[in-house]
């Protein structure tokens, strides 16, 4: 593993902690004098825009980084921190714009912040959990539902719960492997 801080990945995983809080500022300032001139639905596609932008930056700093051998320290906390910040900003707008449902986000952001902290803790003990196609998969259907309800296509309220059902397997998946190599 390179000391490297500063690299490519890190730098995309950077780049999408600080576009999630401008596409969380699109979602619920609506009413604010400032976009006062533009129909929120303009603003929601422009946070769709920003919420793919910061998504095709979390597959290639994973990319990069197995591909270059550019995995670092700071990058294993900071990816998945800056995954949890995008979905954080993408399903806090949606439910409070009254689109997604507030118990399904309740569970996946329990699960989220409860796993991320799982995760840190896993790394400061030199125990690598890596994430399984479960959490893979997850977090790629949790990116396409909250792609369709930003762009309120239909099918957007039932890809949130297969993402709340994967969310809370994968979840089970993480403890189950973090009990195996504590054990070990």
């Amino acid at each position: 593993m390179q000391k490297k801080i500063v690299n490519v990945p890190n730098i995309l995983a950077f780049i999408r902690l600080l576009l999630a809080p401008i596409m969380f500022m699109l979602l619920v300032n609506q009413d604010a004098p400032i976009f006062s001139e533009i129909h929120p639905s303009w603003l929601n596609y422009f946070a769709g825009f920003i919420f793919v932008i910061a998504s095709v930056t979390d597959f290639f700093d994973g990319y990069i980084a197995r591909t270059f051998n550019q995995i670092t320290i700071v990058g294993q906390i900071l990816d998945p921190l800056a995954d949890k910040m995008l979905t954080l900003a993408g399903f806090l707008g949606l439910m409070g714009q009254n689109i997604a449902s507030p118990w399904a986000i309740y569970l996946i952001l329990t699960r989220e912040l409860f796993i991320t902290g799982l995760r840190v803790s896993a790394i400061s003990e030199g125990i690598d959990i890596s994430a399984s196609i479960f959490g893979k998969i997850k977090t790629v259907v949790q990116m396409i539902a909250i792609g369709f309800l930003l762009m309120r296509w239909s099918g957007g309220e039932l890809l949130l719960w297969i993402a709340v059902i994967l969310t809370l397997y994968s979840g089970y998946e993480y403890v189950r492997e973090f009990v195996k190599k504590v054990g070990d």
